[in-house]
C-alpha cells in the first residue's frame, strides 16, 4: 500500500454517471479487468440483485485501486433521493467528492442537495460535467448554474471540442493556459493572484497549482472538468486532476485512534460487517475498541446560558473485540489483519456497532443532513400470520442498523410494525431484502405523512409521585415554543439537597425518551423546557421514580397548554411548456402551496413553490399528465409549519399513554402489559 491515500465519493442526482464513472476509474487503475455496465447488471460496485435488475445503486459500495502511486477508495453512493442517507454517512468517511452534473439536464434537485451538505460538512469537491456527447450539451451553461448556486469560486480546467457530438475531445489546462486560468480563478479569493490579475500578469505554473491545492482544501475552490463516462473521454483527465491537486486523508489525520462506521451490512459468511475510515491510529484483528454513539449529532440543543441543566448520566463506552479485518482489492474483499489511519476496511466482530457510531473518539465527527424521512409506513406479514410478526420486527430492526433512517418500532404484543421511508422505491428495496436475506414476506401500507407537534402555548407541565408507597418524586417544568425549526433545548438546575443531581440526571433522560410521542403520538419539538421545580424524599424515593413520574409530568403538560400539529413541507421547482403556467398555478393553490412569480425563458416558465407533503404526495403523477410528460420537477424537503388544514392528525401510541396515571404507574414498574 503506498503512503498516500485519497478517500473520494462518487455523489450526483440519479442516472448521471456515477457508477458509470466508478466502473471507468476501476478499468483506467487496474482494478478491473474489464468496465461492467450500469444497464446490463455488471458494474462491479452493483453487487445487489435489485441493482443489477433496475439499473440502480441502492447501496454505498467501496473499491479500491493503486494510481500513479497514490490508494484511491472509491465510494460508490446511490443517486436517488430514497436513498440520500446513504450519500448523508459516506460524507463523514471522505476526504473530498466527486459531484457529476449532467451536461444536458444540468443540476437537478439532488445535486443542489448535495452541495449544500458538503459546504455544511466542510468538505472539497471537484465537478465532473457528464455526458458531453450527447446533443444539447452545454458545459459552460452548467458552470453558470453552478455559481448561481453556491458562493464557491468554480476553476474551469478542461478545454472541449466538439461538444454535443459523437467524438468530443477533452483535455486538461496545462502550461501557461492553465496558470493564465488559476489566476483568473484565483483573483476572486486570493489576494496574491488578485494582484497578478490587476497587472494583467498570471502567477507562475508553480504558484498557480500551489494555491489551486490549498484553496480547494479550504473549501472556497471547486475544480470543474468534463468529459462521457460512457466513452470513457476525459477520465483519465479527471484520475490525474484528483491525484495531483485534491487533498490526501493527511487533510483529516488524528494523532489518536478515530475512525467512523459508515456503512453496516450482514453477510451469510462474516455475519455483521462494519465499513469503517480510520482518521488516526491503527486497529488489528483481535484488538478490542470502544464503540462511541454520535451524542454531538443530536438535534437536541445544547446549554449556552448560565441555567446550565444536569448532563444525563453517561452510559460508559462498549468495547468489542475485531475478529476480522478485511481490504478492498478493487470492488472485492481480502484478509489484511490491520488498518492504518487515512484507509478504508471492513471489520468484523463488532455486534453493537450501528451506522454513523465511531471507535475510539469523536474528534473529527461531523453533521451534514441530507435525509428528513416524512412518511410512515404500516408493515404486516404478507399473510396475516401474527406468530411471524417477531421475527419481522427483528429483521426490520436490524436493517435498521444498516439504514438508521427506517426507524423500525414495534412493541411485543402489537399486530403491526411501523417504519418510516423516503419514497416506493426504498419500500421496493426493503421487500426484496427481506424476501432473499431473512425469507420473510411483508406487505407494506400505503405511506402515511409524519406530522409533527409542540406546545402550543407556554405555561406549566408538573406531576408528583408520592403513592402508592415506597415512591417520592415531583417533577416540574415550564414550557415555552419556540421558532419553527428551533428543535428542542434543556435548561434547569436544582440545588442538590432539594433534588439529587442524579435524580435531575434520570429527569432529562427521560425528558429526552418523552419527545418520542407527545398528546396525538408525534415527535414533539421546537420547544424551550426548562425545570423549575422538583424534589426527592431521602427515605422513601426509588433511583426509578422519576423515570415514572417525568412523562407523566411532561404529557400533563401537553395535556394543558394544548398541542399544535406541525406538517412536513416540501420546495418544488417545475421547468414547463408556457402555456400551461397557469393550469400548474392552478394545482398550487389547491395543494395549499405558496408560489414565487414564475420566471418566463423562451417557451417555457419555472415556478417555485412551497406544498405540503399530504397534498402533493400525487403532484408528479398529475403534472406528467398535465404536461403530456414536457415538464421537469424537482422536489427536496423544506421544513415544517402548522397544519392549516383543520383535521385531527393521530398516530396510535405505542405503550401506555401516561395520562391514564394508575394504568402508567402500574406499567412503568412493569406490573402491568398493553394488550
Amino acid at each position: 500500500m503506498s503512503d498516500k491515500i485519497h478517500n473520494i465519493g462518487i455523489l450526483a442526482h440519479v442516472d448521471s454517471g456515477k457508477t458509470t464513472l466508478t466502473e471507468q476509474l476501476l478499468y483506467l487503475t487496474g482494478a478491473i479487468r474489464t468496465a461492467g455496465s450500469v444497464d446490463s447488471g455488471t458494474a462491479a460496485t452493483d453487487s445487489l440483485s435489485i441493482e443489477k435488475q433496475r439499473g440502480i445503486s441502492v447501496r454505498t459500495a467501496t473499491a479500491s485501486a493503486s494510481y500513479k502511486g497514490v490508494t484511491v477508495n472509491i465510494i460508490d453512493t446511490p443517486g436517488h433521493v430514497d436513498f440520500a442517507g446513504e450519500v448523508e454517512r459516506a460524507l463523514s468517511a471522505l476526504d473530498y467528492a466527486v459531484v457529476i452534473v449532467s451536461a444536458v439536464e444540468g443540476v437537478r434537485a439532488h445535486t443542489e442537495n448535495i452541495l449544500k451538505s458538503l459546504d455544511a460538512a466542510k468538505l472539497p469537491r471537484a465537478v465532473f460535467i457528464n455526458k458531453i456527447d450527447r446533443a444539447g450539451s452545454d458545459m459552460m451553461a452548467v458552470v453558470n448554474e453552478l455559481k448561481q448556486l453556491s458562493a464557491q469560486t468554480y476553476f474551469v480546467a478542461s478545454e472541449v471540442k466538439n461538444e454535443g457530438e459523437d467524438n468530443p475531445c477533452v483535455s486538461r489546462l496545462t502550461g501557461e493556459n492553465f496558470a493564465l486560468a488559476a489566476t483568473e480563478a484565483l483573483a476572486d479569493i486570493c489576494n496574491e493572484a488578485a494582484e497578478a490579475f490587476l497587472c494583467d500578469e498570471a502567477l507562475t505554473q508553480e504558484r498557480a497549482a500551489e494555491l489551486i491545492r490549498s484553496e480547494i482544501s479550504a473549501c472556497r475552490l471547486t475544480p470543474v472538468l468534463c468529459g462521457s463516462a460512457k466513452y470513457s473521454i476525459g477520465v483519465e483527465n479527471l484520475a490525474d486532476f484528483l491525484v495531483e491537486y485534491m487533498p490526501s486523508s493527511e487533510r483529516r489525520a488524528t494523532d489518536e485512534l478515530c475512525g467512523v462506521i459508515f456503512k453496516i451490512e450482514h453477510d451469510k459468511t462474516l455475519g455483521k460487517v462494519s465499513h469503517i475510515r480510520l482518521f488516526g491510529g491503527e486497529i488489528a484483528n483481535r484488538d478490542e475498541v470502544e464503540i462511541l454513539s454520535p451524542d454531538s449529532f443530536s438535534d437536541m440543543i445544547q446549554d449556552t446560558d448560565d441555567n446550565a441543566a444536569v448532563e444525563t448520566e453517561k452510559k460508559p463506552p462498549v468495547r468489542e473485540k475485531i475478529s476480522q479485518i478485511k481490504s478492498f482489492s478493487g470492488a472485492k474483499l481480502s484478509d489484511s489483519g490491520i488498518v492504518r489511519g487515512g484507509d478504508i476496511a471492513a471489520v468484523c466482530g463488532l455486534p453493537s456497532a450501528k451506522t454513523g457510531h465511531f471507535i475510539g473518539s469523536l474528534s473529527v465527527s461531523e453533521n451534514a443532513r441530507l435525509v428528513n424521512p416524512f412518511l410512515r409506513v404500516k408493515v404486516t406479514p404478507s399473510d396475516g400470520d401474527a406468530l411471524k410478526i417477531p421475527d419481522l420486527a427483528a429483521a426490520l430492526v436490524e436493517l435498521s442498523d444498516e439504514e438508521p433512517y427506517i426507524d423500525a418500532k414495534w412493541e411485543n404484543g402489537q399486530k403491526e410494525i411501523t417504519i418510516s421511508t423516503t419514497g416506493k422505491i426504498q419500500l421496493e428495496v426493503l421487500d426484496n431484502l427481506l424476501k432473499e436475506r431473512y425469507n420473510l414476506s411483508a406487505a407494506f401500507s400505503p405511506p402515511t405523512v409524519i406530522y409533527k407537534e409542540t406546545p402550543a402555548s407556554k405555561g406549566l407541565a408538573r406531576a408528583s409521585y408520592t403513592m402508592p408507597k415506597p415512591c417520592w418524586a415531583v417533577v416540574e417544568f415550564m414550557f415555552e415554543p419556540m421558532p419553527r425549526g428551533y428543535g428542542v433545548s434543556y435548561h434547569g438546575r436544582l440545588p442538590s439537597n432539594q433534588c439529587f443531581y442524579r435524580y435531575q440526571s434520570h429527569i432529562r433522560t427521560s425528558f429526552n425518551s418523552c419527545l418520542e410521542q407527545g398528546l396525538y403520538g408525534w415527535e414533539v419539538t421546537d420547544f424551550r423546557c426548562t425545570l423549575i421545580g422538583g424534589e426527592h424524599h431521602t427515605i422513601h424515593t426509588h433511583p426509578l421514580d422519576f423515570f415514572v413520574c417525568t412523562p407523566m409530568a411532561f404529557m400533563n403538560g401537553m395535556s394543558q397548554l394544548g398541542s399544535t400539529i406541525l406538517e412536513p413541507l416540501l420546495k418544488i421547482r417545475v421547468t414547463a411548456p408556457a402555456e400551461i403556467s397557469g393550469k400548474i398555478l392552478s394545482e398550487i393553490v389547491k395543494m395549499g402551496g405558496e408560489y414565487e412569480n414564475p420566471v418566463a425563458r423562451s417557451q417555457t416558465v419555472t415556478l417555485e413553490a412551497i406544498v405540503p407533503v399530504a397534498t402533493s404526495m400525487d403532484f408528479p403523477t398529475r403534472l406528467a399528465v398535465l404536461s403530456s410528460g414536457k415538464a421537469v420537477l424537482n422536489q427536496s424537503f423544506y421544513g415544517y409549519r402548522e397544519c392549516r388544514d383543520g383535521l385531527e392528525h393521530i398516530n396510535p401510541r405505542r405503550g401506555v399513554n401516561p395520562l391514564d396515571r394508575s394504568k402508567w404507574i402500574l406499567y412503568a414498574r412493569g406490573a402491568y402489559q398493553k394488550d
